[in-house]
């Protein structure tokens, strides 16, 4: 509506129980000096001269000002505004907090259309057209002129809940430890999975810290099998996402230098039959040297990383108190100095074979 400079607040009658329920009344200028000036000359007749009447919606209503009727609408304000009170100019006392605004206009409808009431067994689409509804109402701006489109320019969209908070995490964790507790036996398993690239670069296990990924524990009860059961748990848990991860990874590459190896003396004894000049003869017999010294310089690098990895695994079973944990953490090292020998034995066969092409 024509957006007036005339505001006051007035007494509303919905909830007696409070001690002053106020809003912005906001009408067109003419209208708006004339209230200013009748609420100033502190006449007892306001009464008489300013009636409001709201509808059954709670949202629109009639404002009559000297008996001519005004369409009202109750809108929703930005944010809540606070009202003081002044005796002497100096000192303000705050007596309300102001969310809603009155807005008159000289056009609008005095009866609003009554909307059919369509009533709908789906609680969703209810609560959809009530949400509509009450979009109809928000107020896009500030009470002062700075303010247009504040709640555009100024309100960032509500956070859509993701999380959950934290008081609920803090009571499920401590459910989960009580219940560890009462448990016979217990095993844990810490899978962190935005750090397993990072792991996968440079193994994450120098210190025993129990959030570091891949970490399992567990926890026994009384028991003689207690070594059977271990064991038979170990082989249960996947090692960890990440110890799985390279292992399967190693294992791939040790497949591919195997069938390299095939493909090499394949190629080798191809080259050897078809090749009818000794010059040819060499020059195949050269890049399968290559590539065979390739394969080498591979696994040097891939076999140092074995023994790094091997030594920060000992490094931490020196640290490790806990004897469950320990001998899960011995079956890891058992899985890297078997991977070590491969490599190794890999590495001497090829040596072997680049030895016996360059006889040739």
């Amino acid at each position: 509506g024509r957006a007036g400079g005339g505001g006051m607040s007035k007494g509303k009658d919905d909830a007696p129980h409070e001690l002053e329920s106020q809003f912005v009344l906001r009408l067109p200028p003419e209208y708006a000096s004339t209230v200013r000036r009748a609420v100033q000359s502190g006449n007892v007749n306001l009464k008489d001269r300013l009636t409001i009447e709201l509808h059954a919606d709670g949202r629109h209503g009639i404002v009559r000002v000297d008996r001519v009727p005004l369409a009202a609408k109750l809108v929703d304000l930005p944010c809540i505004i606070e009202s003081l009170k002044t005796i002497d100019k100096k000192t303000f006392y705050k007596t309300a907090d102001i969310c809603q605004m009155l807005v008159c206009t000289v056009d609008g409808d005095l009866y609003p259309p009554l909307e059919e009431q369509t009533v709908s067994t789906d609680p969703k689409a209810n609560k959809k057209k009530d949400k509509d509804r009450e979009k109809k109402f928000i107020w896009n701006h500030g009470i002062t002129l700075p303010l247009k489109n504040v709640r555009k320019r100024r309100f960032r969209k509500t956070a859509k809940k993701k999380y959950i908070e934290s008081p609920d995490v803090e009571k499920e964790v401590k459910r989960l430890l009580s219940t560890d507790a009462e448990a016979v036996s217990v095993r844990w398993e810490v899978i962190a999975e935005d750090e397993t690239k990072e792991v996968d670069n440079h193994g994450s296990l120098t210190s025993l810290d129990i959030s570091s990924p891949g970490m399992s524990g567990h926890k026994q009860g009384h028991g003689s099998s207690e070594h059977d059961e271990l064991r038979e748990i170990f082989n249960d848990i996947s090692s960890s996402s990440e110890d799985e991860d390279e292992r399967d990874h190693h294992d791939d590459e040790d497949l591919n230098i195997m069938d390299t190896e095939e493909d090499l003396e394949r190629q080798l004894q191809d080259k050897l039959n078809e090749s009818d000049g000794q010059q040819q003869e060499n020059e195949g017999s050269n890049q399968i040297a290559m590539g065979i010294q390739k394969q080498i310089d591979n696994l040097k690098s891939k076999l140092q990383e074995t023994q790094d990895r091997r030594k920060r695994q000992e490094d931490l079973i020196m640290k490790v108190e806990n004897l469950a944990l320990k001998t899960r953490l011995q079956a890891v090292l058992d899985e890297f100095k078997q991977q070590e020998e491969r490599e190794k034995q890999q590495m001497a066969s090829l040596q072997e074979q680049l030895e016996s092409l360059m006889e040739k």
